[in-house]
């Protein structure tokens, strides 16, 4: 891959990601390389006083499109946010952590002489699942469909109360669940909340998908992994609510009313992230933690 314009993507309302972004841009103007901003932060980047000629501003659908690889300042969320517009498109991210705990990121940013690697070919490209999402209704019409990288969460919202699940594997009954809710996530996001509702931490290139309850109201209930191609439908029987919510990435919530399904696939596209550095998935993770300790 030939890395002729980058784009960066973080919060420019925040001051302290706002400088670290002008700094990775103009680490990157050596490289004579195209630099990608969205317009909307112009004016704050004039402000500034830190506009240079390279810099070319665009509608955000647009630096998507145009670069060759995307530059996330920002911790996961940042990331997560970042994956739903890159993936349909295929462009890899390369995430530098400006979070708490960052797992998805590469570099920190004080190792921005590593960009340089960019554009010497010295990286690989790591390529992550996908949740595909669908509500569907009783009589099997499409509600709403979306795609998620770290989960797909099913609760009451932010009211912490027990409801009442089933989960399908391929159209058979698994299991019935009261709980505060039902984590579904990927290898990616075991890490996240799954991990801290007691699932599994999962190598991310497994081809699973693994089911935590939060807080289930049962001594049986354990977390479930399952191959990433079957097909999982998840059922609101709650009587009590008429309505839960659907949760994808800690972003995106959709409603479901009862006798509605989640129906989750592996999606077609794969969030593709750069990586520069040696080391398993094991030892980044135990640094991490160690460093958030």
């Amino acid at each position: 891959m030939t890395v002729k314009s980058v784009a960066l993507i973080t919060n420019f309302n925040i001051y302290d990601k706002a400088n670290a972004a002008m700094r990775v841009a103009e680490e990157l103007v050596q490289y004579d390389v195209r630099i990608l901003i969205a317009s909307v932060n112009k004016d704050k980047i004039f402000r500034m006083r830190r506009n240079r000629k390279e810099y070319t501003y665009l509608p955000l659908e647009e630096i998507y499109r145009e670069a060759d690889c995307i530059i996330v300042l920002g911790g996961d969320g940042t990331l997560l946010d970042a994956a739903r517009r890159a993936a349909p498109l295929g462009k890899p991210l390369l995430g530098i952590n400006m979070g708490r705990l960052g797992y998805m990121t590469e570099l920190e940013i004080s190792d921005l002489a590593q960009l340089a690697k960019l554009f010497s070919g010295e990286f690989t490209v790591d390529e992550r699942t996908m949740l595909s999402v669908r509500i569907l209704a009783q009589n099997d019409a499409v509600k709403a469909e979306s795609f998620a990288l770290n989960d797909a969460v099913i609760s009451n919202g932010s009211v912490a109360r027990i409801v009442d699940l089933e989960l399908y594997e391929n159209c058979e009954l698994i299991s019935t669940y009261r709980a505060d809710g039902l984590i579904v996530a990927t290898p990616t996001g075991s890490t996240a909340y799954s991990m801290s509702a007691g699932g599994p931490i999962t190598d991310p290139h497994l081809p699973c998908f693994c089911i935590t309850p939060v807080c289930p109201h049962s001594l049986s209930a354990r977390p479930l992994l399952f191959r990433d191609d079957a097909v999982l439908d998840i059922k609101n029987i709650c009587q009590r609510e008429k309505m839960l919510y659907l949760t994808l990435d800690g972003r995106n919530n959709f409603e479901i009313y009862r006798g509605d399904r989640v129906r989750i696939t592996r999606a077609p596209m794969l969030t593709r992230l750069i990586r520069f550095q040696s080391g398993g998935f094991y030892k980044k993770l135990q640094k991490k933690l160690n460093s958030y300790e």
